[in-house]
């Protein structure tokens, strides 16, 4: 049914979708209403219509959801950066963990195993910011749904080190820049523009890093989700080589290999830069093979050759339709699949299941409370 752009309605909100809006149904067509919570009666306005679904922007709510809290940011609503303030923390794993469910069950068609969940700090856990400067060299986010900048001095969800940044005034050292990154972790504090390469401590071992390249931005919770990979390690084949895919600066594979066993290591990650910080991170182990290459192009190298045991830790586009279909034929008796984007791990999942692997667990961690996104590991093996 068709409703005009700009209708105002009244709805109750049933849930969260996977982008984080509450999904409201109005004569028969789901609508999606950012900040809302499940369980809010709400009164909105239609701002973009489609053929099976709309959107809407909200303009009161009637009757509050009990699952709603104060957000404890002033800047929530206009700052782009967190969607989910408005829900209790509890409220927000339990969605964020529906909302993997689903995908697996209507992306992928398979029911998983029960979904494991770890918790992070709400507030206070992120290590890596990426701040704008604005014309009077503000330190500013990204407005929501706009290229706009807003302001600001301080960041509850953001680490210690860098709401005392925000305080000191330090960003400005990185004036000279519109754009900067910002990672700081215990003693560590590093800056684009200012100090970009250092140190962090994960586990008590020092990793090499470089603010421009990628690095988990929850520390705490990489420090869990290695623990874990280094668990599911445990029970594989250790004589024949790792294989850590999409690698990075190769945090993985150092905590993997430390353990002993896999007589060689395969490194692949396109980024040149982040291999080159993995060659520092291994450079303690002989037998390690760096490949600077897409995933589509290390897979035509392979051959015959046999691996124990597989990390993938792919973008949030997830794993390239030509790795899809040789990872079944070719890959090890167990993969670990690192992802942040519940969509392409569920469609990830249902390639791999169709080529003759099983889930064997899966896991939810949150790695960024206040936001709708969500990071999973699903662990693989040969049925």
């Amino acid at each position: 049914m068709s409703m005009a752009r700009g209708e105002i309605f009244t709805a109750r909100v049933e849930g969260l979708a996977a982008g984080g809006a509450g999904i409201a149904r109005v004569e028969g067509k789901g609508v999606f209403i950012d900040l809302t919570a499940p369980g809010d009666l709400v009164r909105g306005r239609i701002t973009k219509e489609h053929r099976s679904w709309a959107e809407a922007e909200l303009l009161e709510t009637t009757e509050p959801s009990p699952l709603r809290v104060i957000p404890p940011c002033p800047l929530f609503g206009r700052c782009g950066g967190c969607l989910l303030q408005h829900l209790g923390y509890d409220a927000q794993i339990e969605v964020k963990r529906a909302i993997l469910l689903d995908s697996c069950k209507r992306i992928g068609g398979f029911v998983p195993p029960e979904i494991r969940v770890r918790r992070s700090e709400p507030f206070g856990y992120r290590n890596r910011v990426q701040f704008h400067m604005d014309s009077d060299n503000n330190p500013c986010f990204k407005e929501r749904k706009s290229s706009r900048l807003v302001p600001v001095n301080d960041c509850p969800v953001a680490d210690e080190g860098i709401r005392k940044a925000l305080r000191e005034g330090k960003t400005n050292l990185s004036s000279v820049r519109k754009r900067f990154n910002m990672y700081t972790f215990r003693y560590t504090f590093l800056m684009e523009g200012v100090c970009e390469r250092g140190t962090v401590s994960i586990l008590g071992r020092q990793l090499f890093m470089d603010v421009k390249v990628f690095f988990q931005s929850n520390a705490a919770m990489l420090e869990l989700l290695i623990n874990d990979l280094l668990a599911v390690s445990a029970t594989v084949d250790k004589n024949l080589p790792l294989a850590d895919i999409y690698c990075g600066v190769g945090t993985f594979a150092a905590f993997l290999a430390e353990g002993g066993g896999f007589p060689e290591i395969d490194l692949v990650e396109e980024n040149k830069t982040a291999l080159a910080l993995a060659r520092n991170n291994l450079n303690m182990y002989k037998k390690v093979d760096y490949f600077a290459l897409k995933d589509t192009d290390w897979i035509k190298m392979q051959g015959k050759r046999k691996w124990g045991f597989m990390v993938l830790d792919p973008p949030r586009e997830g794993l390239s339709a030509a790795f899809r279909e040789w990872l079944p034929i070719n890959g090890p008796e167990t993969v670990a699949y690192i992802s942040c984007d519940a969509a392409t791990l569920a469609r990830d999942s249902a390639a791999l299941r169709k080529g003759g692997y099983r889930i064997r667990e899966l896991t939810f961690y949150d790695f960024y409370p206040q936001t709708a996104h969500i990071e999973s590991l699903a662990v693989f093996d040969r049925r």
